[in-house]
C-alpha cells in the first residue's frame, strides 16, 4: 500500500478528516479523534498505525512486520504499527483500518456520532 492508497482508503471512510502533523505523518481522524497514522518510512510502503481490540493486539504484536505502536502502546493503548506487509496484506490492513475507525467512532458521544451521521455505528 502506497501513501496515496492509504490516504484514499481512509478518505473513503465516513466522516473522516486528514491532517499532516508529527513530523510529516498523515493522520486520519473521525470526530477529531485519531484512528490511523501513516508515514515515517523511507521505502514505498508507509508505516501504518491503527487502534485494535485487545485480542487483535495480543495476536498482532507478535507477527513479523508488525509491532506495538511506538508512544501509544507504551502508554497502555492497544495500537499496532504495520511496518511491512510480511504478515498483513493490504486487504487485511484495510479491514483493520475500518475496525479502528469503528472503535474510535464508538468512543464519541452519542450527539457527536449523530452530528457526523454515524448514529447507527
Amino acid at each position: 500500500m502506497t501513501l496515496d492508497d492509504y490516504n484514499s482508503f481512509c478518505a473513503s471512510l465516513p466522516s473522516t478528516s486528514h491532517v499532516v502533523q508529527w513530523g510529516g505523518a498523515h493522520v486520519w481522524k473521525v470526530g477529531a479523534k485519531v484512528f490511523a497514522i501513516g508515514g515515517w518510512s523511507e521505502g514505498k510502503e508507509p508505516f501504518v498505525t491503527f487502534k485494535c481490540s485487545d485480542t487483535a493486539y495480543d495476536i498482532l504484536k507478535e507477527q513479523p512486520g508488525l509491532r506495538p505502536a511506538p508512544y501509544l502502546a507504551s502508554r497502555g493503548m492497544k495500537w499496532i504499527q504495520r511496518q511491512t506487509s510480511q504478515s498483513m496484506d493490504d486487504d487485511a490492513l484495510k479491514d483493520y483500518l475500518r475496525e479502528s475507525h469503528r472503535l474510535v467512532a464508538l468512543k464519541l458521544t452519542k450527539q457527536a456520532r449523530k452530528e457526523l451521521g454515524l448514529a447507527a455505528s
